[in-house]
């Protein structure tokens, strides 16, 4: 059951990130939306979109909703950090987003959301990266880990995120493929 609800393993919280391997992380952010497309590149995309990854989880058109939200708030997480506006994380209820009906529309709006939106905020991580590397270190308090997330940790955590997803909308893909 672990292996389905993390295909890819869970983040590592504790871990340091060079510059390299957060460039890294920028890339796979920056990529992320191509990589979704080629997965719904499919003649079973409709039955891959209405499949669970396990009993009881979203499914692919949900999970392609969720990234859209979650990455939409790291983006401004990100931007908090960058122009010192916050230093505290504004948390949400990810279940209860996941049930405000628009979770039911079809994945196009979430997936044309998640195409600009990680062009402008890989452009962004790019240049932040490009500064002054004490920047990285710059942080916001997340009252749900009872923390501080540093601007490395959200890099490496949504490159992180983006894959997990993309593992979870590969088993819905799988899951469609085995019914037939």
């Amino acid at each position: 059951m672990e292996n389905l609800k993390y295909p890819i393993g869970s983040f590592n919280w504790d871990q340091d990130f060079s510059l390299e391997e957060l460039l890294g992380a920028v890339v796979r952010i920056q990529d992320m939306p191509n990589k979704l497309a080629k997965l719904l590149n499919t003649e079973k995309r409709d039955e891959m979109l209405k499949a669970q990854y396990r009993e009881g989880s979203w499914t692919a058109q949900e999970v392609i909703h969720h990234l859209a939200d979650s990455h939409m708030q790291a983006f401004i997480r990100c931007k908090h950090i960058l122009a010192k506006t916050a230093d505290t994380v504004q948390t949400y209820d990810e279940n209860a987003w996941s049930q405000t009906g628009d979770y039911d529309f079809s994945y196009e709006s979430s997936y044309l959301m998640l195409m600009g939106l990680h062009q402008r905020w890989s452009l962004l991580l790019l240049n932040a990266l490009k500064g002054d590397p004490s920047v990285l270190a710059a942080s916001l308090y997340h009252p749900e880990r009872g923390s501080s997330i540093s601007l490395a940790q959200f890099i490496a955590l949504y490159a992180w995120h983006g894959d997990h997803h993309l593992a979870h909308i590969q088993l819905c893909l799988n899951s469609a493929n085995n019914l037939n």
